[in-house]
C-alpha cells in the first residue's frame, strides 16, 4: 500500500497548491511534496514490497529501478524552483506548481503501471500535465512549441494506443482471453501472433519512443526544451523520457517472450545509434546553448536504446545510465537557466564571457559538460564504459565503434558551444541587462548536489542499487 502514496502525495500537494492563495508562498509546495516522495521512493528502494500491489499495479522491480531517480531529480528541481518562481514574480504560478507536482505523481503512476492500457493512460496524462509547463513564459515561440510538443507528442501516443490494440489482439488471436496485463502477456509467450507482436512492436517503440525523443520522432524537443524554464527542460530530459523508456522495455520483454526478441533487440540498436548519429550532427552545428541540450538528450535516449538492445549486461548499464542522465542533465538545464536569465540571449551570436557575469553558473555548466560527455569520474563515464563493454562482449563490436564515433562528434558539438558562451569577452547586451539576478546560493546549491550525485554515483554506485538494477534485468530479461 505505501507505493500508492507516490502517486497520492504529489497530487494531493497539487490540488492544495491549486487552492492556495499567496502566489509568493505557493512555491513552498514543490520542495516539501518532493521531499516526502524522495523519503518514501527511497524507504521503498531499501524496503520493497514482497509483492506488487495489484496485477495492473505496483512498485516491481522495474518500478523500483527507475523511479528514485526521477524523485531526486525532482527535489533538486523543486528546491531550485522556489528562486526562480520568486524572480519571476511577475507572473502568476497558480497553474505552474500544480501541474509541476502533478506531473510527479503521473509519472509514478506511469512507472508502476503494469497494465498495457493504464500505462498508456499514464503516459498521455504526463504529456497533458506538461503543457502549461512549456508554456509558462508566455512568449510566441513558447506557444509555438507548446502545440508542437502536443502535435508531435499526440501523434505518437496515438500510435501507441494503435499498437496496444495490436498487442491485445495478438493475444486474443493466439487463443488467450486478452488480457493486457504485462505479466499475463509475458506467460501467454510464444502462444501470442508473431505477426500481430511485430506489428504491434513497431507502433509501440514508434509510439513511445517519439515520447523518450529517438530520432527522427524528436523534432518536438529542441523548441520544447529551447523555450522551457531550466526545471521544465531537467524534468522533461530526465524524467518524462524515463517514463516512455520504461514503457519501452516493458513492451520488449512482451516481445522476447512471443520469441521476436531479436527482432526487438535489432531494432532497438539500429534507432539507437541513428539517434546518436543525429544528434552528434545537429550538435556539430548548433548555437543556441539551450536546443544543444535538446540534441543531447537526443543522443542520450539512444545511448539507452543501445545499452538495451545488448541483452542483460547492456541493460544492466542502461538502468546506469538512466541515475546518471538524470543527474547531469538536471545540472546541465538548471545552470543554463541562470546562464540563460543573466545574460538575455541563448546563442554564441548573443551570449559570451559568462565565466565573468555567472562564474558559479558558468563553472557549473562546464563541469557538467565533462559529466554529460562521459568524463571520468563522473557518473556517465562508467555507465558508457559498461555499454561499450557489453557491445564487444556480445559480438557487436562494429557497432560499439560506431558508438564511440558518435560520442566524439557530440564531444566535439557540445564543447565549442559551451567553451564560446562562458569564455571571452561580455557582450554588451548582457552587461546592459537589468541586474535582477544574482547567483545566490539558492539557485546555485541544487545543481552542485545533482553533479556532486553525477560523481558519486560513478565513483561509489551504492550496492543498493547495484541490486535492484540486477533484479530488473531479471524481470524483463530472466535468461541472458
Amino acid at each position: 500500500m505505501k507505493e500508492l502514496l507516490l502517486i497520492i502525495v504529489p497530487l494531493v500537494a497539487a490540488a492544495l497548491a491549486a487552492l492556495w492563495p499567496n502566489n509568493r508562498t505557493r512555491p513552498w509546495f514543490l520542495p516539501v511534496a518532493a521531499l516526502m516522495h524522495t523519503l518514501l521512493s527511497f524507504g521503498l528502494l531499501l524496503y520493497p514490497p514482497e509483492a506488487p500491489f495489484h496485477a495492473w499495479f505496483g512498485y516491481d522491480p522495474l518500478a523500483r529501478a527507475m523511479l528514485p531517480a526521477v524523485s531526486l531529480l525532482f527535489l533538486g528541481c523543486a528546491a531550485y524552483g522556489v528562486p526562480y518562481l520568486q524572480l519571476r514574480s511577475e507572473r502568476s504560478n497558480r497553474v505552474f506548481v500544480p501541474a509541476f507536482l502533478a506531473a510527479l505523481g503521473l509519472m509514478s503512476a506511469a512507472h508502476m503501471a503494469r497494465h498495457l492500457g493504464l500505462l498508456w493512460i499514464a503516459t498521455e496524462a504526463v504529456t497533458l500535465s506538461s503543457v502549461p509547463l512549456l508554456h509558462f513564459n508566455n512568449t510566441p515561440r513558447a506557444f509555438e512549441a507548446t502545440w508542437k510538443y502536443l502535435l508531435v507528442g499526440g501523434t505518437g501516443i496515438a500510435l501507441s494506443l494503435l499498437g496496444s490494440f495490436c498487442l491485445g489482439y495478438a493475444s486474443l488471436h493466439g487463443g488467450g482471453t486478452g488480457d493486457l496485463t504485462f505479466a499475463g502477456l509475458v506467460a501467454q509467450g510464444a502462444s501470442l501472433s508473431r505477426p500481430w507482436v511485430l506489428i504491434a512492436w513497431v507502433l509501440l517503440l514508434v509510439g513511445y519512443g517519439t515520447k523518450m525523443g529517438l530520432a527522427p520522432m524528436h523534432t518536438w524537443k529542441p523548441d520544447a526544451y529551447g523555450e522551457a524554464s531550466g526545471i521544465v527542460g531537467a524534468m522533461l530530459a530526465g524524467g518524462v523520457t524515463t517514463v516512455a523508456f520504461t514503457a519501452v522495455l516493458r513492451v520488449r520483454a512482451v516481445v522476447e517472450a512471443a520469441g521476436a526478441g531479436v527482432v526487438a533487440n535489432r531494432t532497438l540498436l539500429v534507432i539507437g545509434l541513428f539517434s546518436m548519429l543525429v544528434a552528434a550532427l545537429f550538435l556539430l552545428s548548433a548555437r543556441d546553448f539551450k536546443r544543444m541540450l535538446a540534441y543531447s538528450s537526443v543522443e542520450h535516449m539512444g545511448i539507452l536504446s543501445f545499452g538495451a538492445a545488448l541483452g542483460g549486461a547492456g541493460l544492466w548499464a542502461a538502468f546506469f545510465h538512466v541515475w546518471n542522465n538524470s543527474m547531469t542533465k538536471g545540472a546541465l538545464f538548471l545552470s543554463a537557466g541562470n546562464i540563460r536569465r543573466a545574460a538575455g540571449g541563448r546563442t554564441v551570436d548573443e551570449v559570451s564571457g559568462m565565466s565573468v557575469i555567472t562564474p558559479r553558473s558558468a563553472a557549473l555548466f562546464v563541469m557538467g559538460l565533462f559529466a554529460v560527455t562521459a568524463c571520468p569520474p563522473f557518473g556517465p563515464f562508467f555507465s558508457e564504459l559498461l555499454i561499450v563493454k557489453s557491445a564487444f562482449g556480445t559480438g557487436h563490436g562494429w557497432a560499439a565503434a560506431f558508438f564511440l564515433g558518435c560520442l566524439l562528434l557530440a564531444f566535439f558539438g557540445l564543447t565549442r558551444v559551451v567553451f564560446a558562451i562562458v569564455y571571452g569577452r561580455p557582450r554588451q547586451a548582457a552587461r546592459e541587462m537589468d541586474p535582477k539576478f544574482r547567483e545566490t546560493l539558492a539557485v546555485i546549491v541544487p545543481p552542485v548536489l545533482l553533479l556532486l550525485l553525477s560523481l558519486w554515483l560513478g565513483l561509489f554506485t551504492p550496492e543498493v542499487l547495484r541490486q535492484s538494477w540486477t533484479a530488473a534485468v531479471q524481470q524483463l530479461s530472466p535468461t541472458p
